[in-house]
């Protein structure tokens, strides 16, 4: 954790590590507790015998996870990727982090300035060092260097990937870059879902830990699988994807600074973004509020303390997301208490990351560069 970590804040390296459990594998966990740490990275896991399979006979097995550099990172991308990733490595995987620079060039992202985007790139890896995240498992590999460097073996992949997939197919899986197949997709855009298939097998990939809206490729690459008659096929760990705050947000928008809270955001931004989030009472569905409460704060700190007036039911301490949607429904926790509790909670959360913005001049000197670039579709 960077410097100025708050105090009595748990550090995301020991997340989901309750207890020292009597040593089988070279992680100190058994088989068991492995499974049960790594399965609860994902909403949804293909497939759950598999994974205990591969468990059992691989004490390090190779996750592949990877993001493209196309903006300021928000608090899903910084925070959840932490906890995931720290999950991962204290359960004895490798973490392969994919930097795809050429696929946010493909994608158009920061208008196709290759230049920008690996300063987007750098960026992000600087949050992640600052959140704590466990660096000692984790292999940053930028696309563009790896896939020139092994060119001879990852562009033949490439080929045969597209060559067993009809255009039909290969369109349902634009979904992965944000687009929809309605949308008119360039030529680049349409080689982007063969690339990323092959990108888990030219990593070696026993996992592909990514988001529940990367499912369609990570599933074209399990039926590319059968179409090879390969045994050995990618587990898919899909993670829940985190609303924007405001309503009918299914997923955040960084081109929408009120739908996401920025890493860097200041205190103010933060209790001002949750303030306007939409927050209905009585309501636990669709209630951003409550999943940044359940997917962020529990991991972090086990706990949501809420500090309330006498006359307000006076000051108390979930220990469960279960207790604290019953109080919600009943109307016995109000927005107007349970959004200040939110803010604290996520300020603490990132004052590091802002801390290491602030002291560290080259990361400084990063952000004001990434702040001033326009953010492209």
């Amino acid at each position: 954790m960077a410097e100025g970590a708050v105090e009595d804040f748990p550090s995301v390296q020991s997340i989901s590590l309750c207890s020292q459990p009597s040593a089988s594998t070279s992680s100190g966990l058994t088989l068991e507790e492995r499974f049960r740490i790594i399965r609860s990275v994902g909403e949804e896991c293909i497939q759950e015998d598999e994974l205990m399979r591969l468990l059992a006979a691989k004490e390090e097995p190779i996750c592949y996870d990877g993001f493209e550099p196309s903006g300021r990172m928000h608090i899903a991308q910084g925070v959840l990727k932490a906890i995931n990733v720290n999950k991962l490595t204290a359960s004895g995987c490798k973490v392969k982090i994919w930097v795809a620079d050429w696929f946010a060039q493909l994608n158009n992202k920061m208008g196709g300035d290759l230049k920008k985007i690996q300063n987007v790139g750098r960026y992000m890896i600087e949050i992640w060092k600052a959140m704590g995240m466990n660096l000692d498992k984790v292999e940053f590999l930028w696309s563009s260097e790896e896939i020139n460097s092994k060119a001879s073996e990852y562009w033949p992949l490439v080929m045969d990937i597209a060559r067993r997939n009809n255009l039909a197919r290969i369109i349902r899986c634009c979904q992965i870059m944000g687009r929809s197949d309605q949308d008119e997709l360039t030529a680049a855009q349409i080689l982007y879902p063969c690339m990323q298939c092959a990108d888990i097998f030219f990593l070696k990939a026993d996992i592909c830990q990514l988001g529940m809206d990367q499912r369609k490729v990570n599933v074209l690459a399990r039926e590319y699988c059968d179409e090879i008659k390969r045994k050995k096929k990618p587990i898919i760990l899909s993670h829940h994807m985190l609303p924007g705050l405001l309503q009918g947000q299914e997923k955040m928008s960084k081109s929408d600074p009120n739908s996401a809270i920025y890493m860097e955001d200041e205190e103010a931004d933060v209790n001002t973004k949750i303030k306007k989030a939409y927050c209905p009472p009585g309501v636990a569905k669709g209630n951003p509020c409550l999943e940044y409460i359940q997917y962020i704060i529990f991991p972090l700190f086990g706990k949501f303390e809420v500090e309330r007036s006498e006359k307000n039911g006076g000051n108390k301490t979930f220990a469960s997301m279960e207790e604290l949607i019953a109080d919600y429904e009943a109307q016995l926790l109000h927005p107007g208490d349970l959004k200040p509790a939110l803010s604290k909670a996520i300020n603490q959360i990132l004052q590091p990351v802002r801390d290491h913005f602030k002291s560290d001049k080259e990361a400084r000197d990063l952000l004001k560069v990434v702040k001033g670039y326009r953010v492209t579709r």
